[in-house]
């Protein structure tokens, strides 16, 4: 099963990286991107919670969102241990043109499934992530 779960995650990974015309942007950093826009203003402990991405690999996607001027970091006022991430309106502006594209990328991993897989899939995805988090 685990090698076909990392198959459909290659296909998806291929397909987004084919469809977003910034070709910079992975669709790690996409997530990131998104997560840190839906929550305002969040640590780095926030974004690796919302996108399951790991605490080392997501310090690596922070860097090179910050790199671009996608992202501010900044220390938390209230706890100096801690750093807070917000987008900047050049990272807003890319969610706001890759959503469109992000939106095909979905719909070109489902591929030929029918809407009555489409749903069974995504269930199944969900409640194996679920059970990750219990």
């Amino acid at each position: 099963m685990g090698h076909l779960l990392r198959r459909a995650y290659q296909r998806h990974v291929a397909i987004f990286q084919a469809a977003i015309p910034d070709s910079d942007l992975t669709a790690a950093q996409f997530v990131t991107l998104c997560a840190v826009k839906e929550q305002q203003s969040c640590s780095l402990n926030d974004i690796v919670k919302a996108t399951a991405i790991d605490q080392a690999t997501i310090r690596g996607v922070v860097e090179r969102l910050k790199a671009r001027s996608l992202i501010v970091v900044s220390p938390d006022p209230l706890d100096g241990r801690k750093l807070l991430v917000r987008t900047t309106p050049e990272g807003l502006a890319l969610i706001d043109q890759s959503i469109p594209f992000a939106k095909q990328v979905s719909e070109q991993t489902f591929g030929g499934l029918n809407p009555a897989e489409r749903v069974a899939i995504v269930y199944l995805l969900r409640a194996m992530t679920r059970a990750e988090e219990n």
